[in-house]
């Protein structure tokens, strides 16, 4: 028997909408769509990020506070230029965190409100 991650789905009030940031983000190309559904991923055929609609979607909180849909993953970008993709990200729809945690990393959130983090190896 043989298993394969092929990819990470994040919900969201429009599937379409969502995949259309990341693919705006990351360069990454659409490999499957459908109603409701788009699955992206990179040339290289990696892993991929898909997006399923979700009528009962609610923007995760972050940093976590008592009340609201808690976040329950994230995605971590790695780059080798932090301004420049922050720039980038701001530039395909991303809004930054007002936390952020540290200064290696920047959190932002996609049009969906998931954080992600954009950060840089050391």
């Amino acid at each position: 028997m043989q298993l394969r991650l092929t990819s990470t789905v994040l919900a969201a009030p429009d599937a379409h909408e969502l995949a259309a940031f990341y693919r705006r983000l990351l360069g990454w190309n659409t490999v499957e769509e459908e109603d409701g559904w788009v699955r992206l991923a990179p040339a290289d055929g990696d892993v991929g990020i898909a997006f399923s609609t979700d009528a009962d979607f609610v923007r995760p909180v972050w940093p976590a506070t008592g009340d609201g849909q808690r976040r329950t993953q994230h995605l971590d970008i790695q780059v080798d230029d932090l301004a420049a993709a922050e720039a980038h990200a701001r530039s395909c729809g991303a809004v930054p965190a007002e936390y952020q945690p540290n200064e290696g990393v920047r959190v932002h959130f996609d049009p969906a409100g998931h954080p992600f983090c954009l950060w840089v190896a050391h």
